[in-house]
């Protein structure tokens, strides 16, 4: 199950970060600035943003929009709408994401820039840029 390596590579990486903040799989929704809700298959919310929210607005979706999102197609998933998602996470203040195609072997880094990345094969590998330093993920490990 990519998601799975993905969640896995996530926490070998969060582990080793110094306390940096919190990651999310695809359960917890967040309300964003724009009034919208949305999941993504895997998200992290810097550990000063998340603790600023009260334990009720915690526990529900979070009115915060994720410093980081992933996600991942499914053969349910239009590739058009999951990037029309990506750049609608980035406009409500998302700073890093990865949009993963397992189907075509295709990713894609977006910043709140745009589209700054995009990988025709898994050979590559997608980085945390400035947002989560030291995150790697060979892109070699989903095949």
């Amino acid at each position: 199950n990519i998601l799975m390596r993905i969640n896995r590579e996530l926490l070998n990486w969060l582990d080793k970060q110094n306390d940096l903040g919190y990651l999310f799989e695809s359960s917890a929704g967040f309300k964003l600035p724009d009034g919208s809700v949305f999941s993504a298959d895997a998200a992290f919310v810097m550990k000063q943003r998340w603790e600023s929210l009260t334990k009720s607005q915690q526990e529900k979706f979070a009115p915060v929009c994720p410093d980081f999102v992933i996600e991942v197609r499914s053969p349910s998933d239009s590739i058009q709408q999951l990037k029309e998602k990506m750049i609608n996470w980035m406009a409500n203040g998302c700073r890093l994401g990865w949009l993963i195609d397992p189907i075509a072997k295709k990713a894609w880094i977006y910043t709140q820039t745009g589209l700054i990345k995009s990988f025709e094969n898994f050979e590559g590998q997608l980085d945390g840029l400035d947002v989560l330093p030291k995150l790697n993920l060979n892109l070699k490990l989903l095949v």
